[in-house]
């Protein structure tokens, strides 16, 4: 599992047979590309290429965001700072967790269904709808630097 350090995750890597080396590539680079590929030329998340990117419609995203549909929907709410900030804070945790999951998909999965301990056995999904993403992002930053869960 890769450990954050002074700014910059270290990842192992073992080489077939031998010990495990270190690779390590700035924190901020790992949740860049997934949330840089999603928004427009605005700066702005675009909500079609969110859904799109997971399989999921509109409604589905408003749902695993815990914002209502017409959020989405409609161009004016879907610019709004509530919705751009609950969906940028979904895309940055599914980010953070993708390499340790094994991608964006199986990091969407977990971000649903995965009961943390540490949170009462609610999921990353139930956080972030609770205005706790920030609990969470310090939690995962605990795990990344080898904390325990």
């Amino acid at each position: 599992m890769p450990r954050a350090k002074m700014g910059r995750t270290v990842a192992a890597i073992r080489p077939s047979g031998g010990a495990p080396r270190v690779a390590a590539r700035p924190a901020s680079a790992q949740n860049a590309p997934l949330i840089a590929s999603l928004m427009g030329a605005t700066g702005m998340v675009e909500m079609d290429r969110v859904a799109a990117s997971f399989g999921m419609s509109k409604l589905q995203l408003a749902e695993t965001t815990g914002l209502g549909p017409q959020a989405l929907y409609k161009t004016d709410r879907a610019r709004a700072a509530k919705t751009q900030s609950r969906v940028k804070e979904m895309l940055e945790i599914v980010s953070r967790i993708s390499t340790w999951a094994g991608g964006k998909e199986r990091a969407m999965a977990w971000y649903r269904a995965q009961p943390i301990a540490a949170f009462g056995g609610r999921t990353a999904e139930s956080l972030v709808k609770s205005g706790k993403a920030s609990a969470l992002r310090d939690y995962l930053d605990h795990i990344a630097m080898g904390g325990f869960a």
